[in-house]
């Protein structure tokens, strides 16, 4: 692992404040900090029409290209920038589009199910887990598809009980025994937020 870069994945339940963590820290070192989300790598499915890809899974390691994020992330490391794949969540489908990621000195790798890939866990220096509770994460869920995404509410409930909910009982909430720290509310708390701004600033300095 490459010594003058510190990776740090941030994984959790869907609305659990993955994002808000993240922001959290930009926001202490916007000049020394990129982010690579898992959501931006799922697989294009151009082949199929919008109802077909409305009713995927999208909440299952398959639904994602994982591979090319570990290709991409080995490449922002190694000092190089990437185009990042954008996911238009109001079509269901990838975009385009790509984005241009610049490399830096921390990396925040952000998503639900990072910590579920051994091979994309080997590549983090720094594993957080957001623990929030489900009722609340639901309702960020609701809140967020609805006024963000262009989803009627019918379509976000019932997206939440036919797979958000089993998967995150299938894949995300066991792979949480892969993080190093666990956060309850995420960027909402305070102590553990002083902490990890207070681990990267300590590396930032020494390097």
């Amino acid at each position: 692992m490459a010594d003058n870069v510190l990776i740090v994945g941030i994984a959790g339940g869907s609305g659990s404040g993955k994002t808000t963590l993240t922001n959290r820290i930009i926001e202490q070192f916007p000049e020394q900090v990129t982010v690579i989300k898992h959501d931006n790598y799922y697989k294009a499915h151009d082949d199929l029409d919008y109802e077909s890809r409305s009713r995927l899974n999208y909440d299952h390691p398959y639904a994602f290209d994982t591979d090319l994020m570990i290709e991409h992330l080995k490449e922002l490391k190694a000092g190089h920038s990437i185009e990042c794949p954008v996911y238009d969540y109001t079509v269901h489908n990838r975009s385009k589009d790509t984005l241009t990621i610049a490399p830096a000195k921390v990396i925040i790798v952000e998503g639900i199910l990072i910590f579920e890939n051994k091979e994309l866990c080997d590549l983090m220096d720094i594993r957080i887990f957001v623990d929030t509770d489900s009722d609340l994460r639901i309702i960020r869920r609701i809140q967020r598809d609805v006024m963000e995404r262009a989803r009627s509410l019918e379509s976000v409930i019932n997206q939440y009980m036919e797979t958000v909910k089993p998967m995150h009982e299938q894949f995300v909430e066991p792979s949480k025994k892969n993080a190093n720290i666990i956060v309850p509310e995420g960027g909402y708390n305070k102590v553990a937020m002083q902490m990890i701004q207070n681990h990267i600033r300590s590396f930032l300095q020494e390097k």
